[in-house]
C-alpha cells in the first residue's frame, strides 16, 4: 500500500510537467509550392513545441496576403506564419516566437527580412550571418526584437 501511494503521489507531482510536454501551439505558414526553407523552418518549429500548418499559395498572392495581414514591404521574407493573432514573417527562431507570445505587446508580428544564412531552416547555426529579429508594430513601424550575432 506504501508503495502504491508513493508511485500515486509520483504520478501527481509529473502530471503538469506532462501536459506542458503535450501541449503544442498551432502555427499556420502560408508558403509558395517546394520551397525547402520554409519546410526546414517549420522542422525547426516542430521540434521546438509548435504545431505548424502549411498552405501552398501562389507567388502574387502571397505577396498580397503579407501586405494585407501588415507586414511592411521591407520586411518581407519568403513565407508568413499566423499565430495566436500574431504574423510572424521569415525565418524567426521559435524562443521569438514564444517571447512574444508571453509578452502579448500591441503589435502585428514578428520579422526576419530577407533569408539570412544560419537562420532557423536556412544552414547550420554555427555558421550563421548575423541578423535582427523586428518587431512589427501596428502602425508599420519596426524595432529590434532580438539580434543574432554571426556563428
Amino acid at each position: 500500500m506504501k508503495r502504491l501511494k508513493h508511485t500515486l503521489v509520483l504520478a501527481i507531482s509529473l502530471l503538469p510537467a506532462a501536459q506542458a510536454i503535450a501541449e503544442v501551439t498551432p502555427i499556420e505558414v502560408r508558403k509558395t509550392n517546394g520551397c525547402g526553407c520554409c519546410l526546414s523552418w517549420m522542422n525547426h518549429l516542430k521540434e521546438n513545441g509548435f504545431a505548424p500548418t502549411g498552405e501552398d499559395v501562389f507567388g502574387g498572392l502571397l505577396v498580397r496576403f503579407k501586405l494585407e495581414m501588415g507586414v511592411p514591404q521591407r520586411m518581407v521574407s519568403c513565407h508568413t506564419g499566423l499565430v495566436d493573432g500574431y504574423v510572424i514573417e521569415g525565418h524567426v527562431p521559435a524562443s521569438d516566437i514564444r517571447r512574444l507570445l508571453d509578452e502579448r505587446p500591441d503589435a502585428i508580428g514578428l520579422a526576419v527580412p530577407g533569408m539570412p544564412y544560419g537562420s532557423p531552416g536556412m544552414g547550420p547555426e554555427e555558421d550563421r550571418e548575423a541578423y535582427d529579429v523586428f518587431l512589427i508594430r501596428q502602425d508599420g513601424s519596426t524595432e529590434i526584437y532580438a539580434s543574432y550575432p554571426e556563428g
